[in-house]
């Protein structure tokens, strides 16, 4: 039964994925992969750059919000080649997990690393939900009628992460009364501090913007000439779609922007292409984590102790 949950969403991933050839064949997704081209890509890069220095720089605030050490320097790096982990193997969190395990063994407590990560990415999907949810109420989309009960149940979610991070659990003993009290202390010092909150907040917007112009300019590459105005809500749709479990990326991003650009009136084909071209763009944004994971794996020289080499010194003076 454990093996039977573990891959689950792999395998619901591959089955979008396989649908969505079966109605609409291979031919959008060899369209978008010949539509990028070098002005693309580079904008892309370019894109990638000031989003993943906003990850980083969210997560570092995070990270130390919950007592470990974490230099900007080595988040850029870590964060690179957690994308490129994610964009290149199954689960879409292979990365994440990565990069949790690795900061917290540089910092001697892996479980603390690991609740950085997950505080960070968690922070950040929930910007990226008040900012999408904002734009639908504003602009239309296919799922505007909804969007009023969507709103009323992000402010109870918003309102009860704020309330966990005031409330202070009692003395009580207990595997929970230990678990809520771990809770209640991580989202007052890494997430609603007043010195973390606009940070996060600041950084992650810009994550989610940077992510939604990508997602335009892959339409325009594509070959989609909407306004901006219908094909941003379709961006942030696509965008929560990704948050779930892909094959490498692949999988819910498909399957969700076809069928928004055919409630849209775009045409499903269209949509596919789309994001065909933003996966091979976000790819291509991400190699640098490539060379940082390859860097990992070339030997360092080792350095000749000091302290021998004075011995040998001393003796040759004698």
């Amino acid at each position: 039964m454990t093996a039977v949950w573990r891959w689950a969403p792999s395998a619901a991933a591959v089955a979008t994925l396989a649908f969505v050839v079966w109605r609409l064949g291979t031919g959008p997704f060899r369209d978008g992969v010949r539509a990028v081209d070098g002005r693309a890509l580079a904008a892309a890069a370019g894109i990638g750059v000031v989003t993943t220095l906003c990850c980083a720089w969210r997560w570092t605030v995070v990270a130390r919000g919950l007592g470990v050490d974490l230099t900007l320097r080595t988040a850029v790096a870590g964060y690179y080649r957690s994308m490129f982990l994610n964009l290149t193997l199954p689960g879409g969190v292979v990365g994440d997990v990565h990069r949790g395990v690795s900061h917290g063994r540089n910092v001697r407590d892996v479980g603390r690393g690991l609740r950085a990560v997950a505080w960070e990415r968690a922070a950040g999907q929930l910007v990226q939900v008040v900012i999408t949810v904002a734009v639908l109420l504003a602009l239309p989309s296919p799922v505007q009628a909804s969007m009023p009960l969507a709103a009323a149940a992000l402010a109870v979610v918003v309102a009860g992460v704020v309330l966990a991070g005031r409330v202070r659990p009692g003395g009580r003993r207990g595997r929970w009364a230990r678990l809520r009290r771990t809770v209640a202390g991580d989202v007052r010092d890494a997430l609603v501090h007043r010195r973390a909150l606009p940070v996060i907040a600041l950084a992650s917007a810009v994550v989610v913007a940077g992510h939604a112009a990508t997602f335009v300019i892959a339409a325009r590459t594509a070959g989609t000439d909407a306004p901006v105005s219908q094909l941003l809500p379709l961006a942030l749709l696509a965008m929560l779609a990704m948050v779930f479990p892909s094959v490498a990326g692949w999988g819910p991003r498909e399957g969700a922007t076809a069928w928004a650009f055919a409630a849209a009136g775009l045409g499903a084909d269209r949509g596919v292409a789309t994001a065909v071209a933003y996966g091979v763009m976000v790819l291509v944004a991400t190699m640098p984590g490539a060379l940082v994971l390859a860097g990992a794996w070339v030997p360092r020289p080792r350095s000749r102790p000091v302290a021998a080499v004075v011995r040998i010194d001393r003796g040759r003076d004698a």
